[in-house]
This record gives C-alpha cells, sequence and structure tokens, in this order.
C-alpha cells in the first residue's frame, strides 16, 4: 500500500488532471530475485489530452498502462500515487476499482481477439460490462443497456449496429473488432481511455481508420487518452505529448513537436533514428528491369488461383485471383496489401502448405498445380519459411538448438556433434551467442526468437526463403536490428525472398520488386521505390496516404491533404 501523499489540488481556474501519476514504483517478485519493472515515474494528463508513452519491451511502459486500471498480477507490489478522480488506483479497495473500471477509466488491449469471449455475442459483452459497472444503485435495465450498446456500436462506425449487436467476435474482421473493443471502452463515457498498442497487428488503411476515430473522440467527447505503443508515426500522429521510458525510468517527456524535433536524450534519438522512412533507405535503389531479366526465375506464377471450398452449402471462396508475378535468384520480391488480400495464401501455396486450383505457380522448376507431397518433399531442403509469431513456431520443450537443427535432422541426419556445431554457427550468423543453444524459447526476448527463427531458416542454406510479417510484433529498435541483419545475410548467402508484410516502408527497405494485392489480385507491380515512389493504382495511392509518418508536422499536412482520398 502506497505511503506517498496525494498531490495538493490545483489551483483556481487550474483543470484537474484526468490522471496523475506521482512516484510509481512497481517490483515483481521472481525466483530470481526482486525485479524492478517501474521506477519513481511521474506525469499527469489533461482532459481532452493525448499522451504517448513509448519505448521498447521492458521499458516499463505497459506496466504502468495496467497499473492504471489496478491489472497488475498478484507478485506484483506498487507504491505511490496513480490519482483518478480523487481516488488513488493503489489504495483502493477491490469493490471501488471495480467502480472506477470502466466508468472513470477503460482499457482497449493489443489483441482483440482475446480480450473478446467467442462464445458470447459482442452485444452481451457490452451490455454485460455496463451493468455490471454501474452499481447495485444505479443498475440500468437490459433494455436501456442494449441501447447504450448499440449507440456505442454506432458511435465506432459498426454498420448495421443493431443487426451486428447479436453476432459472434468471429463474424467480425480484425479492425471491426478492435472497433468493437473500443465501443465496449466507451460504453459508460469514461474520461481516460488507456490504448495498450491498438493498431499493432492492423493493416494500415484499418490503422489509419481505428486512429481517426480516436481522435474523433477526443476532439468531439473531450476524451483523454493514454497511448502505449511502439509505433513513432502512431505517435505523430495522434499524440499531443510524448514520455519516453528505458528500463523503468522516464528518460525524457516534451510535447510531440518539440521531441520529434529536437530530442534531448540519446536513447530517444536512436529511438528515433531506428523507425523506417519510406523512401529513405530503399533497396530497389539502382534496380532496372534487365536485372531482373538476367537471373534464374525460382518462383513464377501465371494466372494463379487459389480457393477455400465452401462448407454446409456455402460457396466457394476465391482467396486468389489470377495472379501473376515472377521472383529471380538473389532478390527479394516483396507483397503488400491488407488482411484478406491473399498475401499468406501465395506464400503458403509457394511452400506446398495451400493447394492451387487454376492457373500455373512454378516453384523451383515445380508445377504446384500437380501438387503431390511425395514428389515436392525433395524441395524442401531449398525453402525456408520464417514465420510471424516465433514463439508459437518453436516447439516449447525442445531448446533452441534442438528447434533450429530439426529441418537438418529430418533432411540430413547428422551426427549430434555435426548438429551442435551448425546450430552454433547458425546462433553466430544472427548475431546470437552460441551459448543459447541450450536456451528455451521462453527464455529468450521476441527479437532474439525472430533471429533464432531466421537461423533455423537458413539451417540448409535455401535457395528460397518466405518470410511472413516477421517484424510486425517487435519494438521499432530491435525491428531495425532485425532488418539489417535480414539484408546483411539475404546479401551474404544469396537466397530469394518472398517477403510478406503490411508495413510498407519495411518492404521498401527490404524488397528489390514490390506486388500490392488487394482482394486477391495483383493490381501493381513493379520496381520497389518506382511502386511506392510513383504509385499508379487507386488502392496503392490510399495504402500509402494510410502510412503514419514519424514526423507529427508532415502527419498533420497529410491528414488534411488526404481526408476525401481515405474516405474513398
Amino acid at each position: 500500500m502506497s505511503t506517498t501523499p496525494i498531490p495538493a489540488a490545483p489551483g483556481a481556474g487550474q483543470p484537474a488532471p484526468v490522471l496523475s501519476i506521482q512516484n510509481l514504483e512497481v517490483t515483481f517478485a521472481t525466483d530470481g530475485g526482486d525485479v524492478h519493472a517501474v521506477r519513481d515515474v511521474s506525469l499527469d494528463v489533461q482532459p481532452g489530452e493525448v499522451v504517448a508513452i513509448v519505448g521498447e519491451s521492458g521499458s516499463g511502459k505497459t506496466v504502468t498502462a495496467k497499473t492504471i486500471l489496478g491489472l497488475l498480477p498478484e507478485t506484483a507490489t506498487s507504491a505511490g500515487v496513480v490519482l483518478i478522480n480523487g481516488n488513488n488506483i493503489i489504495s483502493v479497495s477491490a469493490a471501488k476499482l471495480r467502480q472506477i473500471r470502466g466508468r472513470d477509466v477503460a482499457m482497449v488491449f493489443q489483441e482483440p481477439s482475446t480480450a473478446l469471449n467467442p462464445v458470447f455475442t459482442v452485444g452481451w459483452q457490452i451490455v454485460e460490462g455496463i451493468r455490471a459497472h454501474t452499481g447495485k444503485d444505479s443498475r440500468v435495465s437490459s433494455k436501456e443497456a442494449k441501447i447504450r450498446a448499440i449507440e456505442a456500436l454506432r458511435k465506432v462506425g459498426i454498420p448495421d449496429p443493431e443487426v451486428r449487436f447479436g453476432h459472434y467476435p468471429h463474424q467480425f474482421s480484425g479492425g471491426q473488432k478492435q472497433r468493437v473493443v473500443i465501443a465496449a471502452a466507451l460504453a459508460l463515457n469514461p474520461g481516460l481511455i488507456v490504448a495498450d498498442e491498438p493498431t499493432t497487428a492492423l493493416d494500415v488503411t484499418v490503422q489509419a481508420e481505428i486512429l481517426q476515430l480516436l481522435r474523433d473522440l477526443r476532439d468531439s467527447d473531450g476524451t483523454s487518452i493514454v497511448l502505449i505503443t511502439h509505433n513513432m508515426g502512431v505517435v505523430a500522429d495522434l499524440a499531443d505529448r510524448v514520455v519516453v521510458m528505458y528500463q523503468g525510468d522516464v528518460v525524457e517527456e516534451a510535447p510531440v513537436a518539440e521531441l520529434f524535433a529536437a530530442p534531448r536524450q540519446d536513447y530517444t534519438r536512436a529511438l528515433l533514428a531506428a523507425v523506417p522512412h519510406l523512401g529513405r533507405d530503399s533497396a530497389s535503389a539502382g534496380v532496372t528491369s534487365r536485372a531482373h531479366q538476367d537471373r534464374k526465375v525460382l518462383v513464377s506464377a501465371e494466372n494463379l488461383t487459389i480457393e477455400y471450398p465452401g462448407r454446409l452449402g456455402s460457396p466457394a471462396f476465391r482467396a486468389v485471383d489470377g495472379v501473376s508475378f515472377t521472383l529471380s535468384e538473389g532478390e527479394v520480391f516483396g507483397l503488400v496489401g491488407e488482411s484478406g488480400s491473399g498475401k499468406t495464401t501465395i506464400g503458403r501455396a509457394i511452400a506446398g502448405l495451400n493447394r492451387t486450383t487454376g492457373g500455373s505457380l512454378k516453384v523451383l522448376d515445380y508445377e504446384m498445380l500437380t501438387f503431390k507431397e511425395r514428389s515436392f518433399k525433395p524441395l524442401r531442403k531449398d525453402i525456408g519459411f520464417v514465420f510471424q509469431d516465433p514463439a508459437a513456431s518453436f516447439n516449447p520443450q525442445l531448446t533452441i538448438g534442438e528447434c533450429i537443427v530439426e529441418p537438418l535432422v529430418i533432411h540430413r541426419n547428422p551426427t549430434p556433434a555435426q548438429a551442435r556445431q551448425r546450430a552454433g554457427e547458425l546462433l553466430e550468423s544472427v548475431q546470437l551467442p552460441a551459448s543459447y543453444a541450450a536456451r528455451y524459447p521462453h527464455e529468450l526476448s521476441g527479437g532474439q526468437r525472430q533471429r533464432a527463427s531466421l537461423a533455423r531458416a537458413l539451417i540448409l542454406n535455401p535457395k528460397l526463403l518466405i518470410a511472413d510479417e516477421p517484424t510486425s510484433a517487435l519494438d521499432v529498435s530491435v525491428q531495425a536490428k532485425v532488418l539489417e541483419l535480414f539484408r546483411d545475410i539475404q546479401q551474404e548467402f544469396g537466397f530469394a525472398a518472398l517477403f510478406i508484410s503490411h508495413d510498407l516502408a519495411v518492404v521498401d527497405i527490404l524488397s528489390h520488386w514490390v506486388g500490392v494485392l488487394y482482394r486477391g489480385s495483383m493490381v501493381e507491380q513493379g520496381i520497389g521505390s518506382q511502386v511506392m515512389g510513383a504509385p499508379q493504382h487507386e488502392y496503392t495511392k490510399k495504402l500509402i496516404a494510410s502510412l503514419p509518418v514519424p514526423d507529427p508536422f508532415e502527419q498533420a499536412r497529410r491528414r488534411e491533404a488526404n481526408r476525401k482520398l481515405l474516405g474513398a
């Protein structure tokens, strides 16, 4: 329990902060001793203000956010003051805390699929939240709660909210589910919303819509927002003030324009320098069509069609419709587009994980339309795959070394000594100590696991590597290191790569050629710098217009200039 005195009330004419944090300390008890996650953090959030808390994993930003809502686990102890409407969150009773949550402060979680219960309709879940937080004396009726829930869904832009009220989470897209989570947070009109990485897994077009929604809530209702993010473009687009954290400490705090124009601390400068900029360091600079034609083609798609069969009387779904492109040796081909555009389906088809249904797809001279596992199996050793979430793709019961050498064991049956040696070599090639081979996946950070995933994909010296959103969940500083590593290793090993991402700046850094997918069709493709710098198709223009840039002045100018385009 906190012994820190509560700050004095603001002076006359001064509005009271919606949130006031003073000298916050958070410590976790672990088997290895106490870990100080947050140290002496103080900050205020004014009415209608958006304050972004940024920093890499382990900086304490999410721990600070969870403390605001009293969501710390039992292993954590906290001290200091977290003041909301005169109540110190750290010391209030559990009953009082339940009243404060939802009514005074609400949270928007990073992953809406896990925040929403799959067995209840979204309307029921919003109604349940309303009735749980209104208190016994002022408990609203089910009918009134339903009216509020429908109005909240309408406010966040869910079409036909009266109908969608009765739908289940799986019946909504990713962006719509995030809107539903925001609607649940808004249902009781809280003065403060804590948004923890609310756009990380979203496409740039959907991300732009969610940011506009949060901006509208701030402007129309005066809602204050604490934004937890590693995306500096999002910060520049939405925040009024920025708090930079590093290893549990606040190292810098400034208005957004001031922080981007003249950061004072070395860590802040390094954080901003790690942000990818579209067109600043393009891999396709100097690439010509002639260079593309002179290389051996490893993947060739001509009018490629991939359909998923219908179920229970529903028609088949065409995920890829008449797509054509080529990928040559030593080149990186970037596939971009929003969710459902067919990016991952194409990547999985190249790896033999999805079946093609029409056209032609040749992979290492093998026609995938006539795919047979027995005849394709010898080619698998020439294809590596880097998954989006290495934590899910590694076997938690195997060591990192065992995970890395598993393809080698399957295809070449090395001796244990040869396998250990190769694992150590690959770990060092991705800038991890060879000793990490003895660790388990949970003992590595997200960035380290992604490096180990790259090592596993390279264990057989593949001719072709498929990377599906390999950096989307990484902090900006870790992402920069992984991208630099990927680029260096691609040049060293000379493999061709299909790089799948919704982050255009990341694709621009790595890819020589870029293809833009929209609803299963390839609407534009060409040399990366030309596609990104002078897009021809309206959808490509919309993608680029939706990309938040890490410059608040440029972001404000673009927001106004692109308002009509984004609404098209």
